[in-house]
C-alpha cells in the first residue's frame, strides 16, 4: 500500500512538471505609444526589431493617459486604438496590447507588465524604446523593478548615445524621419499624408475627420 501510494506521488509531480514545460514559451516585443496617429516608422522598427531579434511578435501597445505627454494633444483612445488595429492588419508577426487601455488612468509601465506577466506567466517581454529614451530611463516609476522584469529594446538612432546603466539590446533600424507631430501638422495645413501612414490609417482619419481633417 505504502509502495503504491508513493508510485501514485511521483507520477503525480511528473505529471505537472511535464504539463508546466509543455507550456509554449513565447518573446513577445511590446511597442508602446500614444500613436497620434500610427505611420510607417511605428510599423518599420516593429517588423526590424521582431525579425533581428528572432521574436514571435510584437504587439502595438496604445496608451491611454501617458504619464510624460501632454494628454490634451492626443484624440480619444478609441480613435487611436482603431487605427492601430488597422495599421497592422495584414502582417503575422504584428498583434495589438489593450492592457493600458482596459486599465484606464496613467499608462505606467511597471504596472502593464505586472498585469501581463500575472496574466501571460509563458511570455518574455521585451519592451522597445527610441535610443532618446533610453537616457530617460532613471525617471520611469518604479524602473528598478521594471528593469528586472523586462528586456529593454533599444532602436539606434543617429547622434544619440548608445549607452545606459540598465541592460538594452540594441537594434539597427532604417531612419525614418517621420513623427506623430509630423503628420498631425500636415493634416492642419491640408498636406497630404499619403505614404506616411498605412492607406487605411488614411482613410479612417478622413472618415471620422481626425486632427481637423476637413
Amino acid at each position: 500500500m505504502l509502495t503504491t501510494t508513493k508510485v501514485n506521488q511521483q507520477t503525480k509531480t511528473e505529471v505537472e512538471t511535464e504539463l508546466v514545460s509543455d507550456i509554449p514559451h513565447k518573446r513577445i516585443g511590446l511597442l508602446g505609444g500614444t500613436f497620434n496617429p500610427p505611420h510607417l516608422a511605428h510599423l518599420i522598427i516593429a517588423e526590424q526589431v521582431c525579425t533581428q531579434l528572432g521574436l514571435d511578435r510584437v504587439d502595438f501597445m496604445p496608451d491611454f493617459q501617458p504619464p510624460h505627454v501632454d494628454t490634451k494633444q492626443a484624440i480619444k483612445a478609441e480613435h487611436r486604438v482603431a487605427m492601430v488595429k488597422r495599421a497592422v492588419i495584414g502582417n503575422p508577426n504584428f498583434g495589438v496590447e489593450l492592457a493600458e487601455i482596459k486599465r484606464g488612468g496613467k499608462s505606467y509601465s511597471y504596472d502593464t507588465i505586472v498585469t501581463l506577466k500575472k496574466e501571460h506567466p509563458e511570455n518574455q517581454y521585451y519592451f522597445i524604446i527610441g535610443a532618446d529614451m533610453v537616457a530617460y530611463l532613471p525617471k520611469w516609476y518604479r524602473i528598478a523593478e521594471l528593469a528586472k522584469l523586462v528586456q529593454f529594446v533599444g532602436v539606434k538612432r543617429p547622434g544619440v548615445k548608445v549607452h545606459s546603466a540598465y541592460p538594452i539590446l540594441w537594434v539597427d533600424t532604417p531612419e525614418i524621419d517621420v513623427s506623430s507631430t509630423l503628420i498631425r501638422q500636415k493634416i492642419a495645413k491640408h498636406h497630404s499624408i499619403r505614404y506616411l501612414v498605412p492607406d487605411s490609417v488614411c482613410e479612417y482619419i478622413e472618415e471620422n475627420k481626425l486632427y481637423g481633417k476637413k
